[in-house]
């Protein structure tokens, strides 16, 4: 027995000495790794709290601009005829689902990947490396370089692209409106988003020749508004206009949205979203003045925008119309969209007035055009996307962000910074609009574009869905397009009239 129990002790002691000896390297390593002053402790925990507030900072932005496709389906819905609404919605519901998977696929790749000046060429085919890169941006040095500046991990720099690409394709949606078929734009969403819209964008924002030149587009005039409005007038040329918009005689017949609540709805939820939209677009929360800066530009010029459009509508077509008045606070927010950090709070209000008045022109002048645009996202997205970044040629403050844009045209700065502005308006404008229109004409021979002329009489949540978004409600038609007598009539109209 006291043998057995010497053993048993030796035992016990050997086991636990090696149990020592094998703890010995993890204690020195912990003890290394933990810093022995505690002031690097300190700094060590600043920098990871830094860090999760300038990634929530980017998730939420990205939030608030993923549910600006609300305001876009109520905007869209109701400046269009009541029998097209389910059609409207399903567009601007399909189209993120749509996008998501074409940018993922491939559109993220081309358009942040290293490469060359005019496509990225590495990372594509999904995001990679992502799972494996470091908690921040800035120490990753991975396939995507371009973006290695915001100190974000790399998914949360994704998601916030992915809701810019995502708005591009939306803008054609209201444009195209009313007569498209369902299937053929969720075909060109795939293109424009996978290929179109990454390729220009890798130009200005994925270290491209166009940011190599000297164009400065802070979130997105150009890159996300003029992509989308380009899109949408190639759409809007191969489409033709709706039955009965314009007559033989070259008259315009107004086709009245059926919902001006959603419509107010629609464009307070963008008006919300640009605060994402364009403050996000820091991509982080460490120069909180020029947040702070770019929330105030972005609201002041949407407020001038939509005072100026109601002061010019009122003048020019007497009345002080509502259509006007919300796409006036849309085109003031897309103008300050590439300039909010760039220039100063009285030039955003100047920016912003002028696309009210600007927004009001371009709804006259494409209607004498006879391009037919049923929500006016053309003279929103693609006239103010080009008036806004031309804006930051003109305004651009260097004070405002130190060692970016530089002055412009009026604060000192020369012709230069302008210049390389209209390149690369013409350089991206020419790209999108000629590759659309390749694609659409392409669409029209092999699948078709254009839902039947019956089908569009009859509205579009009947033919394409199966279903009415009002199946109590009468459905009338446009004025130039029924055979009765009186304002919306609802007898049947003849096929061809226009």
């Amino acid at each position: 027995m006291i043998h057995l129990k010497k053993i048993t002790r030796y035992l016990g002691l050997a086991v636990l000495g090696l149990g020592l000896l094998a703890a010995l390297p993890v204690m020195a390593e912990e003890a290394a790794a933990t810093p022995a002053d505690p002031l690097q402790t300190v700094i060590s925990d600043t920098a990871t709290l830094r860090i999760a507030a300038d990634t929530l900072w980017v998730l939420l932005a990205g939030i608030l601009v993923f549910f600006m496709n609300t305001g876009f389906g109520c905007v869209e819905s109701g400046l269009c005829q009541q029998k097209n609404t389910v059609n409207i919605l399903a567009k601007n519901f399909i189209v993120f689902a749509v996008a998501s998977i074409s940018f993922y696929v491939l559109g993220w790749g081309l358009m942040f990947g290293n490469g060359n000046a005019f496509l990225g060429l590495e990372g594509l085919f999904g995001v990679t490396g992502a799972d494996n890169s470091p908690a921040t941006g800035d120490a990753y040095q991975g396939a995507y370089k371009a973006i290695a500046w915001a100190g974000v991990p790399l998914w949360a720099k994704f998601f916030f692209q992915l809701v810019f690409a995502g708005t591009a394709a939306t803008i054609v949606s209201g444009a195209v409106a009313e007569r498209i078929k369902f299937l053929s734009f969720m075909v060109f969403t795939v293109v424009l988003v996978g290929l179109f819209y990454p390729l220009t964008g890798h130009w200005v924002w994925g270290g491209g020749w166009l940011a190599a030149k000297g164009m400065w587009d802070f979130a997105g005039s150009t890159v996300v508004h003029s992509v989308g409005g380009w899109a949408a007038l190639a759409g809007v040329i191969v489409l033709g206009p709706r039955l009965g918009k314009f007559g033989k005689d070259g008259k315009v017949h107004p086709i009245p949205g059926h919902n001006m609540t959603s419509v107010f709805l629609g464009v307070f939820i963008l008006w919300v979203g640009w605060f994402g939209f364009n403050p996000g677009s820091t991509m982080g929360m460490g120069d909180g003045k020029l947040v702070s800066h770019i929330f105030i530009t972005t609201n002041m010029a949407a407020a001038a925008g939509a005072i100026v459009a109601m002061i010019t509508a009122w003048v020019l077509l007497g009345k002080p119309d509502l259509t006007m008045i919300a796409n006036g606070c849309l085109a003031g927010l897309v103008a300050i969209t590439a300039p909010c950090a760039f220039v100063s709070v009285p030039a955003s209000l100047v920016i912003g007035a002028v696309g009210g008045v600007l927004v009001v022109l371009a709804v006259v002048m494409f209607d004498k055009l006879k391009l037919d645009d049923p929500v006016g996202a053309l003279s929103v997205h693609l006239v103010n996307g080009i008036w806004g970044t031309l804006a930051v040629g003109l305004f651009a403050l260097d004070s405002v962000q130190p060692g970016t844009a530089g002055n412009g045209l009026f604060n000192g700065g020369g012709a230069t910074l302008l210049i390389n502005q209209l390149i690369g308006i013409g350089a991206v404008g020419a790209f999108t609009f000629i590759g659309s229109l390749i694609v659409w004409y392409i669409l029209k021979a092999t699948m078709g574009i254009r839902v039947s002329p019956e089908e569009e009489i009859e509205g579009l949540d009947v033919g394409e869905h199966g279903n009415e978004a009002y199946p109590d409600f009468v459905v009338t038609q446009p004025a130039g397009l029924h055979t009765g007598t009186g304002h919306g009539a609802t007898a049947k109209a003849p096929v061809g009239a226009a």
